[in-house]
């Protein structure tokens, strides 16, 4: 019986994972209930801060704010890579880290250089292995973002964009779309594009009002432009921690459903090397029986 006591024990084990696996699903569904409340309460005050900078950007034709300006000649581009820093999330990372490596080869194929910020610990581990330039990364955020911590880093790359050394930042994370799907986003931050910059006509109308501006315009639309940018970096942190609490649910309950297999099938096999055991032992009863 030494082969059933090896299967015994890998029962054993495989059950041990099986409850590991068990309760980081529950722990995950309970984080994600609240990384989804957080990222559709952050969607909000990103909206207000768009339509009032179109607003007073309209406003105010004769000053056009760095973010807007496009940088034809520079020859390096800025990405704000976010991640997650733990593991055990399925593909996750693997899906948008791809995304940002097919953008990496597009512009290197136009000479340009890139310059990079790792938010989340995997991504910054993958830009140092692959040898791209980080100037600045934030890690170990927890399960709720701070912009604060988020400032810094960005900050690097707002600041070179504002200089004309870059030509374009690109913010790459993975958006939520519901629990089973999250999609890979590589999108054009700075400069501000049309898409962002513009109002319907509904938004038009409840934002078509007249300010008074202290100290003066320009002042206001720049703090406004920044706090807009920063919102846009935030919202896409919150996306990405919802996306990773969902994809750890996910993926956690597909590896306890597949020990559960495992365990079947073993448990299987262990009554048939039982059975056999037994039929033989009973065999050789019969045999001697026979000869006596």
């Amino acid at each position: 019986m030494a082969a059933g006591k090896e299967i015994r024990g890998k029962i054993k084990s495989v059950e041990n994972t099986k409850k590991i696996t068990k309760a980081m699903e529950m722990v995950a569904a309970s984080k994600m209930r609240k990384a989804q409340e957080r990222m559709r309460s952050a969607r909000p005050y990103a909206e207000k801060v768009r339509n009032i900078t179109v607003r007073l950007s309209d406003a105010n034709p004769e000053f056009t704010h760095p973010f807007l300006v496009e940088h034809d000649e520079a020859t390096s581009a800025g990405f704000i890579v976010v991640t997650t820093d733990k593991g055990l999330c399925g593909g996750m990372n693997t899906n948008v880290l791809r995304a940002m490596t097919t953008k990496f080869r597009e512009l290197d194929a136009q000479g340009v250089k890139v310059e990079a910020v790792a938010i989340g610990n995997k991504g910054f581990g993958f830009l140092n292995r692959v040898g791209a330039k980080v100037v600045a990364h934030s890690v170990h955020l927890g399960d709720t973002p701070h912009l604060d911590k988020l400032i810094g880093p960005v900050k690097v790359l707002l600041d070179a964009y504002q200089q004309g050394r870059l030509k374009a930042i690109y913010l790459c994370y993975t958006k939520f779309i519901n629990t089973m799907k999250q999609e890979p986003m590589v999108e054009q931050l700075l400069p501000l594009n049309g898409k962002n910059m513009s109002q319907t006509a509904e938004e038009k109308k409840a934002y078509g009002w007249d300010y008074l501006y202290e100290p003066d315009a320009q002042t206001v639309i720049e703090e406004l432009m920044v706090r807009y940018v920063e919102a846009l970096v935030y919202q896409a942190v919150s996306e990405n921690m919802a996306s990773e609490q969902s994809a750890r649910m996910v993926a956690m309950k597909a590896a306890t459903d597949n020990a559960g297999n495992v365990i079947n099938e073993l448990k299987l096999i262990y009554n048939k090397t039982r059975q056999a055991a037994i039929t033989k032992e009973l065999s050789e009863i019969v045999a001697g029986a026979a000869a006596i």
